[in-house]
């Protein structure tokens, strides 16, 4: 296939016809502006050699989980103290302002609660523990879980620990709280 010679004359000529002195003075403007610009580039600065600092927190507690996380042990105070050598329950990791009753299952034996903790709901019952204070779940009704916490001495002056009584109250659900209002 020959090329079209005169289809190629026709679209250089148009091509060279946009290329006119029709917007010279817009050209001359630019022309103009750009005279009196240079560029000014700011030297890279100098970087400064930082002192090397060892890390030695390696070994020690991540302040960052909450399982870790123990009191002081105090051997000087009377009376109760907390057992830290039992092993942790799974409740243990959560703070009881975390935690929501949701439920009770009646067994022979009596009652045990429904804890949702984090979407994941557990089983627990009289003498589980439950919560960073150290509780342990003491009675469980239909409507709440009662909880004995220990503490150390809450005004600082001694090293004792002391028993602080608590409840988880059964949360009712959206649905249940709808029925209820008609």
């Amino acid at each position: 296939m020959k090329p079209n010679w005169a289809a190629i004359v026709m679209a250089t000529a148009f091509l060279s016809a946009c290329g006119g002195d029709e917007h010279q003075d817009l050209k001359q403007w630019m022309a103009d502006s750009a005279k009196d610009l240079q560029g000014r580039i700011q030297p890279i600065p100098e970087v400064k050699a930082f002192p090397v600092v060892s890390y030695d927190a390696a070994d020690l507690i991540d302040p960052f989980d909450a399982r870790k996380i123990l009191p002081e042990k105090r051997g000087q105070g009377t009376g109760l103290q907390p057992d830290f050598d039992r092993p942790r329950e799974p409740l243990e990791a959560f703070p009881l302002e975390s935690l929501k009753m949701v439920g009770v299952v009646r067994t022979k034996s009596g009652f045990h609660g429904l804890i949702d903790a984090s979407g994941v709901v557990h089983q627990v019952k009289p003498g589980s523990h439950i919560g960073l204070d150290f509780g342990v779940i003491t009675a469980i009704t239909e409507s709440e879980v009662r909880i004995k916490e220990l503490v150390q001495d809450p005004s600082g002056q001694t090293a004792d620990w002391v028993e602080r009584p608590t409840t988880l109250q059964i949360q009712e659900s959206a649905a249940s709280q709808k029925e209820s209002r008609k």
